[in-house]
């Protein structure tokens, strides 16, 4: 089949490379220059997501993938076209659609035959709508009277594991009424659903809430169990346990329910805003949405806060060691990631701070000033980082930090001190080591 996809970020290069390892003809399309040239010329990719480098390489060299800088105007009937593009929020939270209509206002003035527009950015409900409006009116412009379908088909792809849930999916929901546009996409995606159907179909704008209420949901349990451990902090008790106790139970799981520093990325604080702006756009006030929000603002604090109950609010002379950048592992996005807020606390507070991260550091380095930057030292090891440092801090928990060498550690730090924001290490056996163990909801 031919596909064309509209943006080479993290979604377009994963859904591009994957359908193109299927058989399918890909082009790829994005109208940075410099980033297109990089695909082509030197493979070199704008994100970092394991296994997608080699994926991408393999099916150029295939001659299935191909990238360009515009929307060609000789796209062949029946073709799918996925908008792929970002809808970061604005200052208020909301959405913003202007990549998303500028994309099909461009379609519009491509396509000359029936094709199939396919929403893979998430967008808010009814943003399909005008998307249709928006085609049409380029068309009417153009004097052209063609048929056309604008499907919703949202993404759900864990970063770090994008590869494995596009091949794998738990499901794929297409959101269309036309049943001309339903059998193409399940064509495309039959590869994926060979085993056990995975396509399950809905309205449009059922689809695109679909998105949204799923990330709300995986964003709610975080910040539900967040604050339980904020609780187990101030009545002695490990929520570790209390984690364990309910996450056995079926009915809850244990997906989702690990405390922490708080949740980051490009999906669920934008998501969650969203969600938000736009039910006070429909006068209705979303009680448990502004919680969960409200709550990971204040989780993103938590680590300062326990260092500045160590060593007190002035930080002068005082030198941290972080463990992990990213917002999680498997990937260099920092957006919204914990480790900024943090960082950002300390060197307001006098402190200074040494940081590694498997890949994340490049990605970083653009967050903070240059006046910042004079007080981060970008190391080269986990255990580089920790040289006359007076306290450690695990904020992302890379595999490689999951099991360090603790004698080793202590026998660097000025301080044998762990602040772990992901609750990865046994207390116990960190104290009979002499290492002081400072968690979340660990009852400190």
């Amino acid at each position: 089949m031919k596909v064309y996809i509209v943006g080479t970020g993290y979604v377009g290069l994963v859904t591009g490379s994957c359908l193109a390892e299927m058989g399918n003809e890909v082009v790829c399309i994005d109208n940075d220059i410099k980033k297109i040239n990089n695909l082509i010329e030197k493979g070199v990719l704008p994100i970092y997501e394991p296994g997608l480098e080699e994926l991408v390489k393999n099916n150029i060299n295939a001659n299935r993938l191909s990238f360009k800088t515009s929307i060609p105007n000789d796209i062949p009937e029946n073709s799918i076209i996925f908008i792929a593009v970002g809808t970061p929020s604005d200052d208020k939270g909301k959405a913003n659609l202007e990549y998303v209509y500028q994309v099909a206002k461009e379609i519009g003035q491509k396509i000359s035959s029936y094709c199939v527009i396919v929403n893979k950015s998430t967008v808010p409900v009814t943003t399909g709508d005008k998307v249709e409006e928006i085609i049409q009116k380029e068309l009417i412009d153009r004097q052209l009277s063609i048929t056309f379908d604008v499907v919703s088909n949202p993404e759900f792809l864990k970063e770090g594991d994008a590869i494995k849930d596009f091949n794998f999916p738990d499901r794929i929901i297409i959101g269309s009424n036309s049943e001309k546009a339903k059998d193409i996409m399940t064509q495309l995606y039959s590869p994926f659903s060979i085993r056990k159907s995975k396509l399950i179909y809905m309205a449009r704008r059922d689809a695109e809430m679909t998105k949204y209420a799923a990330n709300a949901m995986l964003a709610t349990k975080i910040s539900f169990m967040n604050e339980i451990s904020q609780i187990c902090d101030l009545t002695g008790v490990d929520v570790e346990n209390v984690r364990y106790g309910i996450g056995s139970d079926k009915r809850i799981g244990f997906s989702f329910i690990y405390p922490g520093c708080g949740y980051g990325g490009s999906c669920f604080p934008k998501d969650v805003k969203a969600l938000i702006q736009t039910s006070n756009e429909n006068n209705f006030t979303p009680l448990v949405l502004n919680a969960v929000e409200d709550r990971n603002l204040l989780q993103k604090e938590i680590l300062f806060n326990k260092v500045v109950q160590e060593f007190g609010k002035d930080l002068s002379h005082k030198i941290f060691s972080i463990w992990g950048l990213s917002f999680k592992p498997g990937t260099d996005d920092i957006r919204e990631a914990p480790s900024i807020m943090t960082i950002k606390s300390i060197l307001k507070n006098g402190g200074k701070v040494q940081v590694f991260d498997p890949v994340a550091m490049k990605s970083a380095k653009k967050e903070f000033s240059e006046n910042e930057l004079s007080q981060i030292k970008f190391c080269d090891s986990e255990y580089d980082s920790l040289n006359d440092a007076d306290a450690m801090i695990l904020i992302t928990e890379w595999r490689q930090f999951r099991q360090p060498d603790f004698i080793k550690i202590k026998s660097i730090l000025k301080t044998p001190l762990i602040f772990d924001g992901r609750n990865q290490y046994n207390p116990q056996y960190l104290k009979d080591n002499g290492i002081k163990y400072i968690g979340v909801g660990r009852s400190n």
